[in-house]
């Protein structure tokens, strides 16, 4: 069974909510966050959106690296195994990703073969998954991850049957697309025209002549200017404001616009899963595309064998690392939660990563605006530890395939 640290069970997400809450409840600020708080509590995220495959090419990650990282979807973590590192540290304030990684990582020690683990996690419409779980992936489960799993709703089926049908269109992102889905149809658009496309040319074609017109619409406009619709992105009030900011406009549409263009022509259909789950709201079948890193049949005999060098802890990053011994981390994995951070919360978290961070220790992050979050925020002493790799942070940000975010970031540990 994969290690799992002690929490207080999925029933507490006060860890999350002390996260989120930074101003007065009855403030416009506080309000805005509550909201955001409320819909961030459940599912948000049943893949992660940052590209493994510049991460690993970003931390250099080789064998017998230990690495800490956030969770949100798990398929990074995952992808990461790949390397056959020493060991992983998955961290999250939200338990239903706390619960979703490990039964992802349940699913990949104890599934029969690569086909089931695919038919499991990236295959949409499959019934026999409900048999696969309770044959081969409950009976390894914690405690605490199978009851969640097995928890009825409203309608008394059971939570795990989201497998049974198509996982990637729940939790909130999931939700969100198909509100996109639904906003382009009322203008007389189909967002899954764009994977019929057989070329670049086509992609760009399909995006000028009917995705880009979209933010012009009226309708688009008002609801990108404000905070609560974008919400299902993921994206915080603090996000809303930075992004708002690269805009003379005050809204964000400009800045959506232009990164769905990159997710929809910068990168052939073929090679980007991403793309496929914004516009077909699944991944691509055999003959169509590339799967996830982590569903790739050349991986798995090595994600399987060191799926037991994780353990999945529902803490913050800050709380974890305070645990730890010094210099016993290779590499550090942010996501985008800096963001979110005051600057007295980002002090304590940087002073946690460079006590622990081992000879050449590198973080890596997103932003949502394209300069680092901590530019004027974290203090001189313990930049001054840290070396930018401003180049190779631009050159990677570039291919960075789910091209959600404005800017990429390398640090690596001064020498002593």
């Amino acid at each position: 069974m994969t290690e799992i640290a002690p929490d207080a069970g999925f029933h507490q997400n006060q860890k999350l909510k002390d996260a989120l809450l930074q101003h007065a409840p009855l403030s416009a600020a506080g309000l805005s966050e509550r909201l955001f708080g409320l819909l961030f509590s459940g599912l948000v995220y049943a893949q992660i959106w940052e590209d493994p495959e510049v991460d690993m090419e970003a931390m250099a990650l080789a064998e017998g690296h230990r690495i800490v990282t956030i969770g949100s979807g798990g398929c990074n973590m995952l992808a990461y195994l790949s390397r056959r590192p020493a060991a992983i540290d998955v961290v999250d304030l939200n338990p239903n990703h706390v619960a979703l990684n490990r039964l992802k990582l349940s699913a990949f020690r104890h599934l029969p073969d690569h086909a089931a683990v695919v038919r499991f996690l990236g295959r949409d419409g499959e019934r026999g998954n409900a048999v696969l779980f309770d044959r081969h992936i409950a009976p390894h489960l914690d405690q605490t991850t199978r009851g969640y799993w097995l928890k009825r709703g409203p309608t008394g089926r059971r939570r795990v049957g989201v497998f049974t049908r198509n996982i990637y269109r729940t939790g909130l992102l999931g939700r969100f697309i198909a509100i996109g889905h639904l906003l382009a149809r009322l203008h007389g658009v189909r967002l899954q025209d764009m994977v019929e496309a057989k070329s670049l040319r086509e992609q760009r074609h399909v995006f000028d002549t009917r995705i880009a017109p979209l933010f012009d619409r009226p309708l688009i406009r008002w609801l990108t200017a404000r905070k609560s619709s974008l919400f299902g992105l993921g994206i915080p009030p603090q996000q809303y404001d930075e992004l708002a900011g690269l805009s003379a406009e005050g809204t964000i549409a400009p800045v959506l616009r232009h990164r769905l263009e990159k997710l929809a022509c910068y990168f052939p259909l073929k090679d980007n899963p991403f793309a496929w789950q914004a516009f077909a709201r699944r991944y691509p079948k055999p003959d169509e595309g590339q799967l996830p890193t982590y569903l790739q049949a050349q991986h798995h005999a090595a994600i399987r064998d060191c799926a037991s060098r994780v353990k999945v802890h529902h803490a913050g990053y800050t709380e974890l690392l305070a645990e730890k011994a010094a210099g016993s981390v290779d590499r550090f994995v942010l996501l985008d939660a800096q963001d979110w951070m005051t600057p007295q919360q980002l002090n304590a978290l940087w002073t946690e990563i460079t006590r622990t961070a081992a000879p050449g220790a590198r973080v890596i992050f997103r932003t949502a605006a394209e300069v680092s979050v901590l530019d004027g925020k974290l203090s001189d002493s313990l930049l001054a530890q840290w070396v930018y790799n401003a180049d190779q942070s631009a050159a990677l940000d570039k291919r960075d395939r789910s091209a959600i975010y404005g800017g990429f970031h390398i640090y690596e540990k001064c020498p002593a």
